[in-house]
């Protein structure tokens, strides 16, 4: 009785483990979230680009869009657009999104340290 107690806490700790190895991968630090429901911004955090929201919020209204839209820097700035939008809004989105402004606060942080 008590082996077989012992082989199920054994092999569930072994699933635990297994399951933070695969899903447990480092997030980055989210530099800011966007949500928004059928073209209308529900909720957001973090500091956003102005430009870019008033765009995001232009294309969502346009096209009605129920997604999320969040920005995270781990060792560069990625961009993450719920999979329910459509490639070619995902691209627009992209397109819109000032990189260059992040690249360029990391290149001068980098050159005041030196």
């Amino acid at each position: 009785m008590t082996a077989t107690v012992f082989k199920l806490v054994f092999i569930a700790i072994g699933l635990f483990l297994v399951y933070k190895l695969i899903f447990g991968g480092k997030k980055g630090l989210t530099i800011f979230e966007m949500h928004f429901k059928d073209g209308r911004m529900t909720q957001h955090k973090g500091k956003i680009p102005e430009r870019f929201e008033r765009d995001c919020r232009q294309l969502a209204k346009a096209e009605k869009l129920t997604c999320t839209i969040r920005a995270e820097k781990s060792s560069d700035v990625r961009l993450h657009i719920s999979a329910n939008v459509n490639d070619n809004l995902q691209q627009r989105i992209r397109n819109q999104f000032p990189f260059e402004y992040y690249d360029k606060k990391t290149e001068d942080n980098s050159r005041q340290a030196g």
